[in-house]
Order: structure tokens, then C-alpha cells, then sequence
């Protein structure tokens, strides 16, 4: 997410339905879903709340998790030209949209080629951990990306170096994450593929705990000092939303066995609910002259069900059909480390890797787009 800034109490006037639904969408939900899962145990029982769990939430996928990467493609490629070519981005943002749209993606292309062709479930293993290295990262970005936005639409902004400190205790707190628990190079499967993890050095947990606690100092006395300074601060939807995203989603994410199935989700309805808010509030703007396009409900509702269709193809469609055409005797391929659906794992790992990268360039203020997160038109 991008750091934005907004004239004081752009939203002291919105109904307070939409601050509620603000507020559940970035992160508010969670501790609602903890305490449905409790009473859902107390009533049914662990096995039957887990399974109830784990069958809705993957389904939900196909409607939340799945277009939430799938519309990342029609952020970052519409006008490619403009922004590849032309003056749309200025030139250290063209830079990244390079990096991110082109060298990223055949690079990640190339790696699972190269492990598909040779069947190394290593290869396409150390990708899979690749994946899983920056998914944190990108959980953590998020967060505080979240949090400068949301408090910058209250009129609320952050200095250099207090937007530093925040940032430190979620890069902080990926570090913390990816480090817990201590691995010390075991064999692992994942969607089929079986390889070998990274052994993490010695004494890494301790380091980054440490460190990361150590950073919840300086951030409560950047608030303190802040609240004290300028006096009220509304930034309670900012906070949960970035402190939901790094101690949460990301550190003490299997502190509950059946609330876990939901954190894709809770993460992927904070990402729309930005997609949402760019989309709408331009289509507020391009509706009446002197552009008279599309509706913003229309131009909303295409994106959307763009997105949807897209995430079948990225996430069902397309691989089933690759694994069935070039993995013909699944029932040999169980006896391989690549198992039956490598097409699958490798495209999984590869829409991932290139989400977080596009990422890297949408959500950033060089993006003219980003102006539209601040409208409350």
C-alpha cells in the first residue's frame, strides 16, 4: 500500500455505516471470527468446526482469494504503453514497472520451466519457499501501507520518521514470523511437490523475537507523542487493520487451528476493499463530463466479475487443463516428488511471486491511480 495524504476529516461526514464497513473490511472481522469459532467449538466440537471451516473457506476462495490476486493484472497492465513508454510514470516508477511487468515475470517463468522440464521437485520446491518467504513481507506492506492510508483519508499523517518506525515493527515482524518455528531443514509437501526446507541458523528465533518486541517501544512512544501533540487521534480502523495484518495474519497466525482457514480471506477483503475504493471514486470522476464512460457501478461490477473469471482460469482452469495434458498417469506421478499436480504447484507459486512484485508498483503514491484512495466522492 501507498502513503497518501488527505485534508483533515475527509471522513467525519461518512455514514456511519460505511466507517463500520471500513472498519470490518480492513480488519475488523478477525476478532468477530475468533469468537464465532469459539462458540461454533463450545456448540459442535473441534473436528466438526474445523471441517465446516476449512470446506466454506475454500470455496469462498473462488470468490474472495482467487480475484483478489486475478484483478492485481488489470491494475498493473491497463495502459501498459503509457506507463512502459510514455509519461504516465516517472522514471525510477517506470523503472519498477519494468522490473515488476516484464523482467520479474519471465524470470519466474523461466524457473518453472527449467524445474517442470527436468521434473526437480527441488527447483520448483525453492520457489514454493520463495513464495512463502514473501508472502509475510507482503502480508506486513500491506498492513502499514493500510494504516498510512486509512489514517491520511482522517486527516491524519505520519512524519518521515514516524512512518519509519511503523514500518520498522512490521518488517520486523516478518522476520519474527518467517524465523518461528525453528526449522531445521525438514522434508515437506506442498501442493504435491515434496522437497527439502531451508535450515534456519542457529539462534535466529531468539534474534528476531527480540527484536521484534524491542520495536513495540519506540512505536507506542511515536503514538504517545503523536496523540499528545496533535491531540485526538482517530486512527483506531488504521491500527486494528495494521496490527491485525503483522501479529495476527502473519506472527501468531496458527494460534487458532479453525480461525487460520479464514486469514487468506481476511486478507484478501482488505486488498478489494482498496481495489473497491480506486475503482469506484474513478468511476465517480470518468461517469460525467467531459469523459461520460461507464457507470461507476458498472465499471465496478466489470472489474469484478473480470477479476473473478480470471482467478478460475489462474487458479483451476488453466492448471487442471496443463496437468491433465502433460501429467497423463497421475497415479504414477503420486510415487514422484512432484506429484500429480506439479502444473498446479508451479503456477501457484508463480501468480503469488508476481502479485507481490505488482504490488510493489500499484500501491505507491508515483501512481497516479493512488490519488482516487483519498476521494470520498
Amino acid at each position: 500500500m501507498v502513503a497518501v495524504s488527505a485534508p483533515a476529516g475527509t471522513l467525519s461526514q461518512s455514514p456511519w455505516r460505511a466507517r463500520v464497513g471500513e472498519f470490518l473490511a480492513v480488519g475488523g472481522l478477525t476478532p468477530f471470527l475468533f469468537l464465532i469459532a469459539w462458540e461454533m467449538r463450545s456448540a459442535y466440537g473441534f473436528e466438526t468446526t474445523q471441517y465446516a471451516w476449512g470446506f466454506s473457506f475454500f470455496y469462498l476462495a473462488f470468490v474472495i482469494n482467487d480475484p483478489h490476486f486475478a484483478v492485481t493484472y488489470f491494475l498493473f497492465y491497463r495502459e501498459f504503453k503509457r506507463r512502459a513508454f510514455g509519461d504516465a510514470f516517472t522514471p525510477w516508477q517506470r523503472v519498477r514497472y519494468w522490473i515488476s511487468g516484464v523482467i520479474a515475470p519471465i524470470a519466474l517463468l523461466c524457473w518453472g520451466v527449467f524445474a517442470l522440464a527436468t521434473k526437480s521437485a527441488p527447483a520448483l520446491g525453492l520457489l514454493i519457499q520463495l513464495m512463502f518467504v514473501l508472502v509475510g513481507w507482503h502480508y506486513v506492506k500491506q498492513g502499514f501501507g493500510v494504516m498510512i492510508t486509512l489514517a491520511a483519508r482522517r486527516g491524519v499523517r505520519f512524519s518521515p520518521m514516524e512512518r519509519r518506525t511503523v514500518l520498522a515493527h512490521c518488517l520486523l515482524g516478518w522476520a519474527y514470523a518467517w524465523a518461528s518455528p525453528f526449522d531445521p531443514g525438514r522434508e515437506v509437501e506442498e501442493k504435491g511437490v515434496v522437497y527439502r526446507t531451508l535450515t534456519h541458523p542457529h539462534g535466529l528465533l531468539a534474534i528476531t523475537q527480540l527484536a521484534f518486541f524491542a520495536s513495540v517501544v519506540p512505536l507506542v512512544i511515536v503514538l504517545v507523542r503523536k496523540r499528545v501533540r496533535e491531540g485526538r487521534l482517530p486512527i483506531l480502523t488504521p491500527l486494528m487493520a495494521m496490527l491485525c495484518s503483522v501479529w495476527v495474519w502473519s506472527i501468531y497466525s496458527s494460534a487458532n487451528p479453525i480461525v487460520v482457514y479464514a486469514l487468506p480471506a481476511l486478507h484478501s477483503i482488505q486488498y478489494l476493499y482498496f481495489v473497491w475504493l480506486i475503482s469506484r471514486n474513478e468511476g465517480k470522476e470518468r461517469e460525467g463530463p467531459p469523459h461520460f464512460e461507464m457507470s461507476a457501478a458498472v465499471r465496478v461490477g466489470v472489474l469484478a466479475m473480470s477479476a473473478l473469471g480470471l482467478g478460475l482460469v489462474l487458479f483451476h482452469i488453466g492448471p487442471l487443463a496443463l496437468d491433465d495434458l502433460f501429467v497423463p498417469h497421475k497415479s504414477a506421478a503420486l510415487q514422484t516428488d512432484l506429484g500429480p499436480t506439479p502444473y498446479f504447484a508451479a503456477l501457484y507459486a508463480f501468480v503469488n511471486l508476481h502479485h507481490y512484485f505488482m504490488d510493489w508498483v500499484i500501491w505507491r503514491r508515483d501512481n497516479p491511480l493512488t490519488r482516487y484512495l483519498v476521494a470520498t466522492s
